[in-house]
């Protein structure tokens, strides 16, 4: 394969400007988010010294998404996306706002602060799933694998350097000086959807309250593709998340120095961006059950590798590779569920992929904490390894329509 085809699909930048102006505002807010996670880590360990405050963190982050996740996308079925992105937008917004007020003001109780990450992730819950809807509108089907690869180029090089901007903002400036640009990210956001046309749900609208969600439900019961795309990213997640292992096998490899844990994560984030750099090699393939499917085997592979590998550097080499699996297998699921999809329920599934991917690296990183807990980490992370591959290849063989299906553009 020629390079310029092994790198990055441009093509939905070149030719979308509805599209290349959401992207943008989708880098400029990930950013901003990074450095508010940044923040509200720092502010809430500073006030406390306790790892209990500092890990409500990330509930209050969850919960809001997991228990209003599906009526959110229910809504996101029933009225017009533009104008209800804008919604969820300015609320996201005020919130960085407040943040940034109760930073500068300090002395805020440790719970308003959580209250505040708590309400911006209500409107997080239906901001995910509306945004996921607007891809499949803008490109055509088969430049759609290469916008979601873009979108996790956004996503992966916010996480690599996102935090480290963070950390400089808050030496210069205080939480409050970092709550207040992610503030001014989303002036990036409301340019991107701005400028987008009307954006009603194709076909009925959705039915209110639980009718709604039980449809949307209903659907994913009764498609296999999009059901085993879902069983693909549970299996990966809940079976060999290795997260919460990290900081034991630093001990073990690296004597705990502080300064070689955070290259657990970064090794990961380095394998997302160089696959997403390179995502030419897999969005362009015409099955795109097959890449994911792949993509999952290969992650559980490698964290395997990592758990077996008996030199730390080759560990790291390791969860590398992990990352890049991730994002194959990311973006390809995302393309497979967004085109399997009817536009009317575009809303509640990607709700509930939302959902799959909030709650299933939390489940995933308990089950790791737990089974290391009474056995050892390198036994969690090879039997986490195993099981994923086990389960994924139980899917591919239980979902034959999953590993047959084909872009619109291939058939």
């Amino acid at each position: 394969m020629p390079l310029t085809r092994a790198l990055v699909d441009l093509t939905p930048l070149r030719t979308s400007p509805p599209f290349r102006r959401l992207w943008l505002g989708r880098v400029f807010s990930g950013f901003g988010g990074q450095m508010t996670l940044v923040a509200v880590m720092f502010q809430v360990w500073e006030q406390t010294r306790s790892t209990v405050w500092t890990g409500a963190v990330g509930l209050a982050q969850a919960l809001p998404v997991i228990v209003f996740g599906l009526s959110a996308g229910t809504l996101v079925d029933r009225v017009d996306r533009r104008k209800f992105a804008l919604v969820t937008t300015a609320g996201q917004a005020a919130c960085s706002v407040l943040l940034a007020v109760q930073g500068f003001l300090g002395d805020v109780p440790v719970a308003a602060v959580l209250g505040l990450v708590a309400v911006q992730s209500c409107f997080v819950a239906g901001g995910g799933p509306v945004a996921r809807t607007f891809v499949p509108r803008l490109l055509p089907p088969d430049q759609l694998p290469a916008g979601l690869a873009l979108n996790r180029i956004a996503f992966q090089g916010a996480m690599l350097l996102g935090p480290a901007l963070g950390g400089l903002l808050l030496g210069w400036f205080g939480v409050g000086g970092c709550y207040l640009v992610d503030a001014l990210t989303f002036g990036m956001a409301f340019y991107g959807v701005i400028g987008l046309p009307p954006m009603l749900p194709g076909g009925e609208p959705a039915r209110p309250g639980l009718r709604g969600v039980l449809d949307g439900l209903a659907f994913l019961l009764r498609t296999p593709v999009v059901r085993g795309a879902l069983l693909t990213d549970l299996a990966a997640t809940v079976l060999s998340m290795p997260i919460s292992l990290f900081p034991l096998v630093n001990a073990e490899r690296f004597d705990g120095d502080p300064r070689t844990l955070g290259l657990f994560l970064s090794a990961i984030a380095v394998g997302g961006v160089a696959a997403s750099v390179f995502s030419g090699t897999f969005t362009r393939l015409p099955r795109p059950g097959r890449v994911m499917l792949a993509g999952s085997l290969a992650w559980g592979g490698a964290l395997t590798g990592f758990g077996l590998a008996p030199d730390p550097w080759l560990g790291l080499a390791c969860l590398v590779a992990a990352g890049a699996a991730d994002t194959v297998s990311v973006v390809t699921r995302g393309a497979l569920v967004q085109l399997a999809t009817p536009d009317a329920l575009l809303g509640r599934v990607a709700a509930a992929e939302q959902i799959v991917g909030q709650a299933g690296p939390d489940l995933g990183n308990l089950r790791g904490g737990l089974v290391a807990g009474a056995t050892s980490g390198a036994f969690a992370l090879v039997s986490g390894g195993l099981l994923c591959v086990v389960a994924v290849v139980l899917v591919g063989a239980a979902t034959p329509g999953l590993r047959r299906f084909t872009t619109p553009a291939a058939n």
